[in-house]
C-alpha cells in the first residue's frame, strides 16, 4: 500500500526535515504505502548479542525501560457478517477463459524470470539491480525481496521455490543490519507483513515463529516514555538500552500504518501486546481528528513526541499520508467490524477528502474522471491540481470502503478515480503513467468541457514562459501530452497503485473492460522496462525503454506483478470477502462468521 510534500510543491513547510533523505521514492522522494534505498555489499553489526541459553541474540530479551502497565486486549466480540465485497461472477465464455489464462501465464512467466534473476544474482539481499546484476540493501539487508514474495510463490503454485525461500527467510539474522537507521514502517509492511501473509496461506509454523521475532524487534522501537514508536529507528540504541524518545517530526503514514500487521500478529499469536501498541496510536488519531486545520483529515506531518497530530497545514491522500487512510476500512474488515472507531475515522476522513482533495481534470475528450490532489490550508483551503501515481490506490480504497460500509456513491467515486489513472496511462506516449504530473482543474466535478486556450495558458504559467508564442515549441520540446500542464517527475519506478485499483474494481464490479485495461498496462510496462535479467525502473515515461535505471524495488514483484496475476486469476483466488491486503499487497485472512 504502502510520504513528504516538498517534492510535489506542497511540502515546502518541511523541506528542511532530514527524514526526507530516507524516503521510499528512491533518490529524491515519496514513501508511504509503497521504498528506501542504499547500495551495499556487507552488513554492519548493530550491537553485541545478548547472552541467552543457546548463544543467539533475542530481541524479546532486551530490557524494557517504559513497560506497559495494562495491555489493551483484542476485541472479543463475535465477528459481524459484513456486506459482500466481491461481484457475483457468472461462468465465463470459452474465448474469455482462454484469453484470461494466456494473460495469466504471461504475468507468471515475468514473475518467474524476475525470481530466477534475484535468486542467481541477489539471493538474501534486499533488491536486485536488474541491469548490472548487482544488488541493493536499503531495508536492513534482511532479504526484503525474498520475504516480500513468499506469498507470491505460494499463490502462483511455486511450492518448491517457496520451500527454499522459507528456509532462507527463517535464517535471516535480525541482530545485524546493513543500515544504521531502520524504517519501522517499511520493515513492518514488507517483513512482518510478508511473513504473516505467507503463514496465513501455508500455515507453516516456521513463518509464524519468524514473524514473531520481527514483531519483537519492532516493539523495541515503541519503548519510549509515551509508547509512541520511533519511525526512523536506530536498532543499536534499542539493543544497548539507551533511552529512546519518539520524534517531533513524523510522517503521518509511517506512524499510522502499522495497525494491520501488528493486529494480525496479535490475532495469530493470541498475544495482545502488538495490538495494544498500535491501539495507543489509533486513540490519538481518533481524539484529534476533528481538531486539525482540515477537520476529518490528519496533516502530512505530526508530532509523536508531544502527541500533537494537528499542527501541519497540508493534507493529502497521496504520498506520506496514503496508507493511514487505506488501513481504516481494512482494519474494520480484519477485526470483523466489531471495533467502531475505524468506520468512524474512515467515514469522517473520506467526507473531507471527497469535498476538498478530489478534482476533475480538463481533458481533450472530456473524460468523466477524477484525480486526488494535495490541499493546503493557508488560511483558505487550496487544492493543487496535481496527480501522483502513488495516489492511484485511492480508487480501490473508496470502492472497498463503499462496499464494506454499504455506500454506493463511494464505489462510483472509486471507479472515477481508477478511470482517471487508466486515462493517464493511455495518454502518455508509451502507455505508462509518470510519478507526478499537473493538469488543469475543472470548476465542477460533474461537467467540464475542453478549452485549448486555457490549457495553453496554464502550460505557459507553469513554465514561466514570457509569451504565448513560445508555448507550442515548449510543449513539443518537453514532450507534454495534450491535457497535461507539467510533468515534474517523469519516472516510472514499477509502481503497483494503478493496477491495484484496477484489480479491486474488477473484483467489486465484474467489469471485464478493467481486465483489458490491466492487460494494456502490463504490456506497456513490460515493453518499456524489460532488461536482460528482469525489469527496471525508467527515468522518463515520455522516452520509454531508452531511459532504464538500474533499479527494481521489491514491490515490483510483491505488489505490481501480484495484482496483475490476481486480475487474471479465478475470482475465488484470494477473494476480497476472505482476505484483506496490507499496503505491500500481502493478504491477511479475514475472520469467519460461524
Amino acid at each position: 500500500m504502502s510520504t513528504t510534500m516538498k517534492r510535489y510543491g506542497l511540502l515546502l513547510v518541511i523541506a528542511a526535515c532530514t527524514v526526507l533523505v530516507f524516503y521510499r521514492f528512491h533518490d529524491t522522494v515519496l514513501p508511504a504505502g509503497r521504498s528506501s534505498f542504499a547500495w551495499g555489499h556487507h552488513s554492519a553489526s548493530v550491537g553485541q548479542p545478548l547472552d541467552s541459553q543457546d548463544g543467539h541474540f533475542r530481541w524479546r530479551d532486551v530490557p524494557v525501560r517504559y513497560p506497559v502497565v495494562s495491555l489493551t486486549p483484542l476485541p472479543t466480540a463475535k465477528p459481524k457478517q459484513l456486506p459482500a465485497v466481491q461481484h457475483t461472477f457468472t461462468e465465463e465464455s470459452q474465448q474469455a477463459a482462454e484469453t484470461r489464462r494466456s494473460r495469466l501465464a504471461a504475468v507468471k512467466s515475468t514473475f518467474e524470470r524476475c525470481w530466477r534473476a534475484y535468486k542467481e544474482h541477489a539471493w538474501l539481499q534486499d533488491e536486485l539491480a536488474p541491469i548490472s546484476g548487482g544488488y541493493r540493501n536499503g531495508f536492513g539487508g534482511w532479504a526484503a525481496n525474498l520475504v516480500d514474495n513468499l506469498d507470491n510463490l505460494w499463490i502462483m503454485d511455486m511450492k518448491k521455490e517457496f520451500e527454499a525461500a522459507v528456509v532462507a527467510a527463517v535464517s535471516i539474522d535480525l541482530s545485524v543490519s546493513s543500515t544504521n537507521i531502520v524504517n519501522v514502517f517499511e520493515t513492518t509492511i514488507r517483513h512482518l507483513g510478508g511473513l504473516l501473509s505467507a503463514y496465513d496461506l501455508s500455515q507453516d509454523q516456521r513463518l509464524l515463529h519468524k514473524a514473531t521475532e520481527v514483531g519483537e524487534m519492532l516493539l523495541v522501537a515503541f519503548d519510549t516514555p509515551n509508547r509512541m514508536p520511533i519511525t526512523r529507528w536506530r536498532p543499536v540504541d534499542g539493543k544497548s538500552g539507551r533511552a529512546q524518545v519518539a520524534d517531533g517530526v513524523v510522517l503521518v503514514a509511517e506512524i499510522g500504518s502499522l495497525t494491520l500487521e501488528f493486529t494480525r500478529l496479535s490475532q495469530v499469536t493470541r498475544d495482545p501486546k502488538w495490538y495494544d501498541a498500535v491501539e495507543r496510536i489509533v486513540r490519538v488519531f481518533d481524539e484529534q481528528q476533528s481538531k486539525t486545520k482540515l477537520p476529518g483529515m490528519w496533516p502530512v506531518v505530526v508530532n509523536a513526541k508531544d502527541l500533537d497530530f494537528t499542527g501541519d497545514n497540508t493534507f493529502t491522500l497521496g504520498a506520506m499520508s496514503d496508507s493511514l487512510y487505506e488501513y481504516l476500512p481494512k482494519m474494520h474488515a480484519l477485526l470483523g467490524g466489531v471495533e467502531p472507531v475505524y468506520e468512524k475515522m474512515y467515514t469522517d476522513s473520506m467526507n473531507t477528502a471527497i469535498t476538498h482533495n478530489l478534482w476533475r481534470p480538463m481533458t481533450p475528450d472530456n473524460a468523466d474522471i477524477l484525480l486526488s490532489g494535495n490541499v493546503r490550508v493557508n488560511p483558505d483551503v487550496e487544492v493543487d491540481p496535481q496527480g501522483q501515481h502513488l495516489v492511484c490506490f485511492a480508487g480501490g480504497m473508496l470502492a472497498l470502503g463503499g462496499r464494506l460500509f454499504s455506500n454506493k456513491p463511494q464505489v462510483e467515486l472509486g471507479r472515477k478515480l481508477t478511470n482517471g489513472c487508466i486515462w493517464t496511462y493511455r495518454a502518455l506516449p508509451y502507455g505508462i503513467m509518470p510519478e507526478v504530473f499537473h493538469m488543469v482543474s475543472c470548476a465542477s466535478k460533474d461537467k467540464c468541457n475542453w478549452d485549448e486556450d486555457r490549457w495553453r495558458d496554464e502550460v505557459m504559467q507553469r513554465a514561466s514562459l514570457q509569451s504565448k508564442g513560445l508555448v507550442d515549441a515548449y510543449i513539443q520540446e518537453q514532450r507534454i501530452p495534450k491535457g497535461f500542464t507539467d510533468l515534474p517527475d517523469r519516472r516510472y519506478i514499477l509502481r503497483p497503485e494503478a493496477i491495484e485499483s484496477v484489480f479491486i474494481l474488477y473484483r467489486i464490479t465484474g467489469d471485464q473492460r478493467l481486465q483489458d485495461a490491466g492487460w494494456d498496462m502490463f504490456t506497456a510496462i513490460t515493453n518499456a522496462t524489460e532488461t536482460g535479467l528482469a525489469n527496471a525502473a525508467i527515468s522518463d515515461v515520455t522516452i520509454g525503454a531508452d531511459s532504464k535505471m538500474d533499479s527494481m524495488e521489491s514491490f515490483w514483484m510483491a505488489e505490481t506483478l501480484k495484482y496483475f496475476y490476481l486480475l487474471f486469476s479465478e475470482p475465488s483466488v484470494i477473494s476480497l470477502d476472505e482476505w484483506v491486503f496490507n499496503t505491500e499487497a500481502h493478504p491477511f485472512k479475514r475472520p469467519t462468521v460461524k
